[in-house]
C-alpha cells in the first residue's frame, strides 16, 4: 500500500527560542510541545506533572446535580440500584467501577447487569427492564449505554422505575426521559472536556457523589486502575483529563494492581513488564474483550472486582481460553473478508468497503474490520447476517466520519450508535443492498484520493547528536501516548 511522510517544516524560529529558554529544555523539545499546543510554563507543568487535581469540577457537566442527588436518596433509602453496563471494554470497566463503589456503601443492594452480545445486542434492552421490575428494583444506572435508549426508558417510567444515564456516545435527535443524563457530548453540555470514555462519565459520576457525601477525591484514587484501562482500551484522545486519568491509573496497575488486574498481567505473561497505554490496547483489552466477543462478558466483570488473587487467577485463566478462541475465529474471518473484497470489490477504486455473509460471528466483525482498514486504509463494515437480521461494526480513517455517513442511512436501519471513527448497527437483511449503494456514495461525495493513502506525520527532523539522556528522559514524561499525543516521530 502507498502511503506518505508528511515532516512538519512551519515553526516559528521566535516562539521555539522562547519556550526553549522559558522551560530550560533543547529546541528539539520546544518545537514538538508548540506543536501541542504547549506554548507557555504553566502548560508546560500541567502535560509533564499530570495531577488528579487538575481534573475539572464534576458538577460542571450537565445533569450531575441531579444525578447525584437521586443515587444519593437511593442510597439513603436502601434502594434497589442496577448498574447497566456494555459487554466491551470499556462498558465492563465502567460496570465494574460503580458496583466497587456503590456496593462499599450499600452491599447487595446494588447489582450490576451486562447483556449478552449474541442474544441481547447493545444497550438497555425493554426484557432487562422488565426483569429489574419485577424483583423490585427502583433506580437503573446505564453505563457507557443509554444516550439514544429512549423507548427502553420510556418503559421503565411506565413501570415505575426511574434511569441514570452514564455514556459517552452521540446523542441522537431525540434524547430519552431520563432523571438526568450525563454525556458531555449533549450539545447544551457546559463541561469543557468532551471526550471522556464510559468508564470517564462513570469516574466524574463518582467524584460528584463523593463530595456530596462530604468524602475526599482521594479515596477515588484505588479506582484508578479500571478508568485507565477503560479509557485507553476505548481509544480516546489521551489528552485533558483522559490523559491524567490514564497517567494515575498506569501508575496503580504498575505499583498496586487491584486483585484482577493481577491476575490478568500474570496470564499474559507480562507481569514483570512496566504496562504502558498500548499493552493495555493490544494485550490487556483483547483478552477482557474475549469473553464478551464469545460469550458471557459478566466473567470480566468477575475479574475486576475479584476479592482475592486466587480467584482472580480463575477468571483470567478463563479469559485466555477464551481469547485463544476469539483468535481463531477472528483469523478464519478475516481471510473470508479478504476473499470477498479481492472478488467482489474494487480495493483500490472503492472510496468505502461493505462486507456481508451470513453466521460470521458478531464477536469478532469489528475486530476483523479494524484489520481491513489496516490493510486496505478504505472506511469499512462488516456486517453478520442472522436469520435475516444483520448486525454490523464499522470502522473508519482519519478523514472520514462514519458515524455522520451511517447517520445519514438510517432510513434503511433498524438501530445504529458509535463515533467518528467506530460505530455499530442493526439491519433488516432485505435492506442491506440499498444501505450500500448509499453509504458508498456518500463516502464517495466526501473521500478525495489524497484521504485514501495514510500518513506518517514527523514531528521533525534532527540530528543524532541532539539525543542525550536528559532528551530521552523528557521525551518518556510526554506519555502516555496514544491518539491526540502520540509517541513523537523523528527523521
Amino acid at each position: 500500500m502507498k502511503s506518505r511522510w508528511v515532516i512538519d517544516h512551519d515553526f516559528d524560529d521566535v516562539a521555539v527560542d522562547h519556550l526553549a529558554k522559558e522551560l530550560a529544555v533543547p529546541a528539539v523539545l520546544s518545537r514538538i510541545l508548540l506543536k501541542r499546543g504547549i506554548d507557555n510554563f504553566d502548560k508546560a507543568r500541567v502535560y509533564f506533572r499530570p495531577d488528579l487535581e487538575h481534573l475539572h469540577d464534576p458538577f460542571l457537566m450537565k445533569g450531575m446535580s441531579a444525578a447525584v442527588e437521586r443515587l444519593h436518596q437511593a442510597l439513603t433509602k436502601g434502594e434497589k440500584i442496577l448498574v447497566f453496563g456494555d459487554y466491551d471494554v470499556d462498558g465492563v470497566c465502567s460496570a465494574s467501577l460503580l458496583y466497587l463503589v456503590l456496593s462499599r456503601m450499600v452491599g447487595s443492594k446494588v447489582s450490576y447487569y451486562i447483556p449478552d452480545r449474541m442474544t441481547e445486542g447493545y444497550g438497555l434492552s425493554k426484557d432487562s427492564v422488565r426483569r429489574f421490575a419485577e424483583e423490585g428494583g427502583s433506580l437503573i444506572i446505564t453505563i457507557d449505554c443509554g444516550v439514544t435508549a429512549v423507548a427502553e426508558i420510556q418503559l421503565a417510567n411506565e413501570l415505575d422505575l426511574e434511569v441514570i444515564v452514564c455514556d459517552h456516545h452521540e446523542p441522537g435527535d431525540e434524547l430519552p426521559e431520563a432523571v438526568a443524563i450525563l454525556d458531555p457530548k449533549q450539545a447544551d453540555c457546559p463541561y469543557p472536556f468532551k471526550e471522556l470514555a464510559g468508564v470517564g462519565v462513570g469516574f466524574k459520576f463518582m467524584q460528584g457523589l463523593y463530595r456530596r457525601l462530604g468524602l475526599p477525591d482521594s479515596e477515588l484514587d484505588g479506582y484508578m486502575d479500571i478508568v485507565a484501562i477503560g479509557s485507553c482500551a476505548d481509544i480516546v484522545p489521551l489528552v485533558d483529563e483522559n490523559r491524567i486519568l490514564v497517567r494515575h491509573g498506569l501508575d496503580r496497575i504498575n505499583f498496586n494492581p487491584r486483585f484482577g488486574v493481577k491476575a490478568l498481567l500474570e496470564s499474559a505473561g507480562i507481569d514483570r513488564k512496566e504496562i504502558n497505554a498500548g499493552l493495555i490496547v493490544f494485550v490487556l483489552a483483547p483478552r477482557i474483550n474475549a469473553v464478551g466477543r464469545m460469550g458471557d462478558a459478566r466473567r470480566a466483570v468477575q475479574l475486576i472486582t475479584a476479592t482475592s488473587l486466587q480467584r482472580g487467577r480463575v477468571f483470567a485463566k478463563e479469559l485466555e481460553r477464551e481469547n485463544q478462541v476469539r483468535r481463531n475465529v477472528d483469523e478464519t474471518t478475516f481471510k473470508e473478508a479478504l476473499e470477498i473484497v479481492e472478488s467482489k470489490c474494487d480495493p483500490e477504486g472503492a472510496p468505502a468497503l461493505v462486507l456481508y455473509k451470513r453466521d460470521w460471528h458478531p464477536g469478532v466483525i469489528g475486530i476483523v474490520a479494524s484489520r481491513i482498514v489496516e490493510r486496505y486504509y478504505r472506511p469499512t463494515i462488516m456486517i453478520s447476517v442472522v436469520d435475516g437480521v444483520g448486525k454490523a461494526s464499522a470502522r473508519s480513517i482519519s478523514s472520514f466520519n462514519i458515524y455522520e455517513a451511517i447517520k445519514e442511512c438510517s432510513a434503511h436501519l433498524n438501530a445504529f450508535g458509535g463515533h467518528k471513527y467506530a460505530a455499530g448497527l442493526t439491519i433488516d437483511e432485505d435492506k442491506i443492498p440499498a444501505f450500500i449503494e448509499q453509504f458508498i456514495e456518500i463516502a464517495r461525495d466526501q473521500i478525495t484520493p489524497d484521504d485514501l493513502i495514510p500518513t506518517t506525520r514527523v514531528d521533525c527532523e534532527v540530528e543524532l547528536k541532539e539525543f542525550d539522556e536528559r532528551l530521552m528522559r523528557l521525551l518518556k514524561l510526554m506519555g502516555p501516548f496514544g491518539p491526540m499525543n502520540l509517541r513523537p516521530v523523528f527523521v
